[in-house]
């Protein structure tokens, strides 16, 4: 991950239990499932359930990343509020890091 992401990530652990929330466990962003090319994160807790699946189409050189959130009370849309906005940019940076190192790999 870019470091100012895992900056981000460094603060909202530090934020988030003034909501109420727990702290992520450090697995969250694990892959739960994989078919072909094709990965699928996930993780429930009390203030929403995401998904992200990321879809590789090597011929095509093309990423493919879906999210899906589930926001559950006050304290899930306190917290996805920021995360609205914030979340389309994180999301692009992750994946032109990670093709920048299967670059590299090659």
């Amino acid at each position: 991950m870019p470091r100012w992401v895992l900056a981000a990530i460094a603060f909202r652990q530090a934020v988030v239990p003034l909501l109420g929330i727990r702290r992520a466990p450090e697995d969250t962003f694990a892959i739960r499932e994989q078919v072909g090319d094709d990965v699928l994160m996930a993780a429930n807790d009390t203030h929403l359930d995401f998904r992200c699946a990321v879809a590789v189409d090597p011929v095509g050189r093309l990423v493919r990343a879906t999210t899906a959130v589930r926001l559950h009370g006050w304290r899930g849309r306190v917290y996805f509020a920021p995360v609205r906005f914030l979340h389309p940019v994180v999301v692009q940076a992750m994946i032109r890091t990670a093709g920048r190192h299967l670059v590299a790999r090659a």
